[in-house]
């Protein structure tokens, strides 16, 4: 096949070209780099059967010739406060890309006829009532809070996802991501797990909001790519919820972390820093997953944040 990926530098993105070049498909990644990086891609410069494209999505996408699939996955995604690319600092491009991206992006598949995915997210549930969280679940969100810039721009791009398949019959895929993590994420995006690498990478402690009890499940980014291309061969139109249901609570993520580096600084606890609405729990019920793709994830969370600080080893300074 020939397939566009949008967001195709970020850090998803870029491991989905990887994959899906090893598949035997040609790859066009489109990005404005905004928050990826073009380290992510250099590897593949010079393949015929890859392309850059440097363009904002946002705006009215071209592309030359036959194309068979569209995977969505622009937009900023870390909820740091303080982070330069997450979407609290860019709000307005993260509603746009939801928005006018995920449009521009089904005008594309529904001109060249070609199946469409949507990278969604476990945002979309906001802070839940419901745990672990299925897909049937309808969310519990503040329409108004911080965070509902990236919450609401990727409720609204399912939302548009939907009716271009009922309206215009697009062949569309809707994958709801739940917190990935591995190699080629940006040390200083705001999330978690760079977070505290690079904390610990550097002989520091890890700074943990609150106590620490709040929860996530974190899944290896290759055993997410592998969900994502066997729900691309699939014929699921509905959202499928893609992540580890294995839960674990941030201050326990820390002290693994600090074991794998050999950091001796430990913990450093600060009871405000949360951001507004940052959900208390977070674990995906997967079993649609299992049922509909036959997946789930290989990869245990020790072994893959071994891998994740191998790579970060040669970022921190």
């Amino acid at each position: 096949m020939r397939i566009l990926i949008t967001g195709g530098v970020g850090f998803i993105g870029s491991h989905l070209c990887d994959r899906l070049l090893a598949d035997g498909h040609s790859v066009i990644a489109m990005d404005n780099l905004i928050t990826g990086h073009i380290r992510n891609i250099q590897h593949l410069a010079g393949r015929d059967d890859f392309r850059f494209i440097k363009h904002n999505v946002s705006d009215y996408i071209y592309i030359d010739g036959p194309l068979d699939a569209v995977l969505h996955f622009a937009s900023p995604a870390s909820p740091s406060k303080t982070a330069p690319t997450g979407y609290l600092q860019l709000p307005i491009q993260t509603l746009k890309v939801g928005a006018l991206g995920t449009l521009n992006a089904l005008g594309v598949a529904k001109a060249k006829g070609a199946r469409f995915m949507l990278a969604s997210t476990s945002e979309v549930y906001g802070d839940p009532l419901e745990h672990p969280q299925k897909e049937t679940y309808w969310g519990h969100v503040d329409p108004v809070g911080v965070r509902s810039v990236y919450d609401e721009a990727k409720r609204f791009a399912e939302a548009l996802t939907m009716a271009y398949y009922r309206t215009h019959g697009v062949d569309t895929r809707i994958v709801r991501i739940f917190n990935t993590y591995g190699p080629r994420m940006e040390l200083d995006d705001g999330r978690v797990v760079p977070n505290f690498v690079g904390q610990a990478l550097r002989g520091e402690p890890l700074t943990v909001y609150g106590d620490g009890s709040q929860t996530r499940s974190f899944c290896y980014v290759d055993d997410l790519v592998e969900g994502i291309v066997r729900l691309l061969r699939s014929d699921e139109h509905y959202p499928i919820n893609l992540g580890n249901p294995n839960e674990i609570t941030i201050r326990e993520l820390a002290e693994k972390v600090n074991a794998v580096t050999g950091n001796p600084a430990g913990l450093r606890f600060v009871p405000d820093g949360r951001t507004q609405g940052d959900p208390q729990q977070r674990r995906p019920d997967i079993s649609k997953a299992k049922a509909l793709l036959g997946w789930e994830p290989k990869v245990e969370l020790e072994d893959g944040l071994r891998r994740t600080i191998e790579y970060f080893r040669n970022l921190v300074k």
